[in-house]
């Protein structure tokens, strides 16, 4: 019964989050709240696994706001435009560097972990630079797409900050780990850039003979009448003493110095004192960036009540004993690897907070049985789903860099889809030799 009732769970949680009928929030607290009661649980006892999930994910919440509050404060201080307008100088009128710098520029820009933030910083300043050249602005999509897949496991990120809150390990210690793939795939990225950089140059040649480009064939924009400016050119302010903010608290996070919301609660509180001294300001920019930074924590928080309910209520042990009752056994030890390897499917068809809260626990739970550790079932995991975030039409970022580059969903899924489903591999490839899992 527990089995029957946790599957009901889950899929009324992922078919809600696919249809976009209401927001994690809801699914996620009030769902699995009808559930326990359809178990027989009492008020008290659902309330005890509420209180058990919260505080399971309460340093994950915590990391979340501070550090989306401190990396909001450096791009309004403009702190990464001098790396930016230095990248964009470098590719004028080379196809292929400017797709390896795109790359290179994506995955410095997405240090914050945010989609949305590094499409309204990226697109408007490469755009012109790829209309000029003649370029398809799906291939630039492609090539953020590749790298912030790649940046996206920094521990403030979205699917770390899950992955902890399903586990119970801190993003963090997850992170450490991972920095050697990402470093990899960071040169992975910009490799692929070049490949695709020669394609492309192959195209221009091509639809140059027929009086167009792949810019004019694939852009949904009008054609510019005169040069658009370029963004990024204003002053970071006091961009000595946050420069070194940033490299400091990464640092810390990477060394594992502090806890990780102890240090994005210092270098945010460090940044409000040198950047806006005044009391009337502080709260002015955090008030500004607040929306932000709590949306998040709610459904993090919200997330901790799903996994309480399903954790505490032994409906996930449940589901994971049946499952594995019926599983061959060479499929219990290796689920979570097969999984990563759909990874980017399964992000094209679900959600990221149903891919993590939803079907993370239970892959957890079926292949602890066959002993294999948390930690290595989140890599196979994360590293396989990352790359598809962005091409995702459940990503919000992805819809909004639809429309900030004039592309087509339908389009930007056809054009990069295997293609991101391929990078996946060489990934996945990495953290299999380096013995993540």
């Amino acid at each position: 019964m527990l089995t029957i009732i946790g599957l009901f769970i889950i899929i009324t949680i992922v078919t809600l989050l696919m249809m976009g009928k209401t927001s994690p929030i809801i699914a996620m607290s009030v769902t699995p709240l009808i559930g326990a009661l359809l178990a027989g649980y009492s008020f008290s006892e659902i309330s005890t696994f509420f209180e058990l999930g919260i505080k399971q994910v309460s340093s994950v919440a915590t990391m979340f706001l501070f550090a989306i509050l401190f990396f909001s404060i450096m791009k309004d201080l403009h702190i990464f435009n001098p790396l930016i307008r230095i990248m964009i100088s470098l590719t004028r009128g080379n196809v292929i560097i400017v797709c390896v710098v795109t790359a290179l520029v994506a995955a410095v820009v997405h240090l914050d972990g945010s989609g949305a933030a590094t499409f309204l910083i990226i697109i408007p300043a490469f755009l012109p630079l790829y209309r000029r050249l003649g370029m398809s602005p799906y291939l630039m999509l492609l090539i953020m797409c590749t790298s912030m897949g790649v940046m996206n496991m920094v521990p403030w990120g979205g699917p770390l900050g899950r992955a902890s809150a399903v586990t119970g390990i801190q993003a963090a210690e997850l992170w450490q780990k991972l920095i050697p793939v990402q470093l990899f795939g960071i040169l992975g990225s910009m490799v692929f850039a070049a490949i695709m950089g020669v394609r492309e140059n192959k195209r221009i040649a091509k639809a140059k003979r027929k009086g167009t480009t792949p810019y004019q064939k694939d852009s949904l924009l009008a054609i510019f009448d005169e040069e658009q400016p370029e963004t990024g050119t204003e002053k970071p302010k006091k961009f000595g003493i946050n420069i070194l903010l940033i490299v400091v608290s990464i640092t810390c996070l990477a060394l594992g110095l502090f806890s990780a919301p102890y240090i994005f609660m210092v270098a945010f509180s460090v940044a409000l004192v040198f950047n806006y001294p005044k009391p009337r300001d502080q709260i002015a920019i955090i008030s500004h960036h607040a929306p932000q930074a709590l949306s998040m924590v709610a459904i993090i928080l919200s997330a901790g009540a799903f996994l309480g309910i399903m954790s505490n209520g032994k409906i996930l042990e449940s589901i994971a004993l049946d499952l594995a009752a019926i599983l061959p056994h060479s499929w219990v030890d290796n689920l979570h690897i097969i999984v990563g390897i759909l990874g980017v499917p399964m992000d094209i068809f679900t959600s990221t907070d149903a891919y993590y809260f939803a079907l993370l626990p239970i892959v957890q739970e079926v292949t602890a049985g066959g002993g294999v550790p948390a930690a290595d079932v989140v890599y196979a995991m994360a590293i396989g789903n990352n790359a598809g975030t962005f091409v995702s039409p459940f990503s919000p970022a992805a819809w909004l860099a639809m429309g900030i580059a004039g592309t087509d969903m339908g389009r930007h899924l056809r054009y990069s889809f295997g293609w991101i489903w391929l990078f996946s591999f060489f990934t996945l490839g990495v953290g299999f030799f380096l013995g993540l899992f």
